[in-house]
């Protein structure tokens, strides 16, 4: 199903042909992020990304977009905690053009001091902005909780005195060590020639070494308690982010998760949207989501709530969650459940960029990738009984991590008493 080749420099290359499309996604995957940063350097990664876009050797800042957009194009790039990814998507002829641009901007940066001053003003800001928007702030206080004094718990993005204090030398040394090939992937989807890209990809990777294979620290949970963090703003409604540790990327029970995780609170079908929105109008917003790392991972419950209504909206969450633990799912809501995660995927997969997406991903992380069927046939295998399972692995109340942002003076006794933290 999928076509893969590894340099003898550790580079790999892996593609999906898709003989229908017209287009292709191409994506260059570096294992580097957010987790992989001392203190002193939170935010290089992310910092890096947006220099990356200013210009290169061959590429001025303007050419860079217009030579993609000016064929129709699209670029663009994000940083997370454990990856960095530079992409583009296409028309199909366009291939040995848009790896050009790309793997000129990941090898040969310009890094201009000028551009430097410039887009370090442009983070600051963006820093500034999440924290003027509740709905995204409090995701911040949750990883805090979640992962106390440990690069996760600390915003990709970096903080102001850690971006601040980047400078040119730490910015090339940073991705002379990191941007090498053991870390790098080649990921692409869509009408193209593996060979042809195999090719080109080794005629401009081949010549440069190996490299070490990036490592950051395993993550930790020592919770023993339920911990809360409430940030007092006088906002229209308030932001609640719930949270519990839960399953690695590679876990043997991630697809029952991400099946409790459909049931509780992904679609408009779920339980906490008809409980708590349709059923009761606690909240205007209401759902849950899933964070997947290499060691550990995430459970989370969201929520934009009536101000004076917070305390009856957790009771209801809390008994939700406690229902699925100690009580079997339906066959009916299991098989929508499953229906639903597969279709989902199905979808995504008729678009060449989640298609490239998906596999780059995964071999980025695990060195290796799903087909379709493999996990069609996986998923098929889930039983009820393991979303109960794990649904009890996750779902404890000393591992309770709650951050709201709202005016909760005359709540914060009620809800300190909801937790027991009274």
């Amino acid at each position: 199903m999928y076509k893969k080749t590894r340099l003898n420099n550790g580079l790999r290359i892996i593609t999906k042909r898709l003989s229908t499309m017209q287009s292709l996604s191409l994506g260059i995957w570096i294992n580097i992020g957010g987790r992989f940063e001392s203190v002193a350097q939170k935010g290089i990664s992310h910092f890096l990304e947006h220099l990356l876009f200013k210009g290169s050797k061959k590429y001025s800042c303007r050419s860079i977009k217009e030579s993609i957009e000016g064929v129709g194009g699209a670029l663009n790039a994000f940083t997370s905690e454990e990856l960095t990814c530079y992409l583009v998507k296409i028309p199909s002829r366009y291939l040995v053009c848009a790896l050009d641009i790309l793997s000129d901007m990941v090898l040969n940066p310009s890094l201009k001091p000028a551009d430097m001053k410039k887009e370090k003003t442009v983070i600051l800001e963006e820093l500034k902005m999440y924290k003027d928007l509740p709905q995204s702030y409090v995701y911040e206080l949750l990883d805090e909780l979640l992962w106390p004094n440990q690069a996760l718990g600390s915003p990709v993005i970096g903080t102001v005195e850690s971006v601040s204090n980047i400078n040119r030398n730490t910015l090339g040394s940073f991705r002379q060590a990191y941007y090498t090939p053991a870390n790098i992937v080649v990921a692409a989807a869509g009408l193209l020639d593996h060979d042809l890209l195999v090719k080109k990809v080794s005629a401009i990777f081949s010549g440069r070494s190996c490299g070490r294979i990036n490592t950051f620290a395993a993550a930790c949970d020592g919770q023993v308690k339920q911990q809360l963090k409430i940030f007092h703003k006088d906002t229209e409604q308030t932001h609640m982010a719930l949270g519990f540790c839960a399953l690695r990327r590679d876990h043997p029970l991630r697809h029952a998760q991400a099946i409790l995780h459909i049931i509780l609170g992904a679609n408009m079908s779920s339980r906490l949207f008809n409980e708590v929105r349709e059923k009761r109008g606690l909240a205007y917003e209401i759902g849950t989501g899933l964070k997947r790392y290499f060691d550990t991972g995430a459970f989370l419950v969201h929520a934009g709530i009536d101000n004076r209504k917070v305390v009856p909206c957790l009771e209801l969450i809390f008994k939700e969650l406690g229902k699925i633990k100690n009580k079997p799912v339906s066959c009916n809501e299991f098989k929508r459940a499953k229906e639903f995660y597969l279709g989902q995927l199905m979808l995504a997969l008729e678009d060449t960029m989640e298609y490239m997406l998906w596999i780059g991903e995964s071999t980025a992380c695990l060195d290796k990738a799903y087909t379709l069927e493999e996990v069609v046939k996986e998923v098929n295998e889930v039983s009820v009984s393991d979303v109960r399972e794990v649904s009890r692995q996750v779902f404890k109340r000393e591992k309770i991590n709650l951050a709201l942002i709202g005016p909760l003076e005359k709540e914060q006794k009620k809800i300190y008493a909801k937790l027991n933290l009274a």
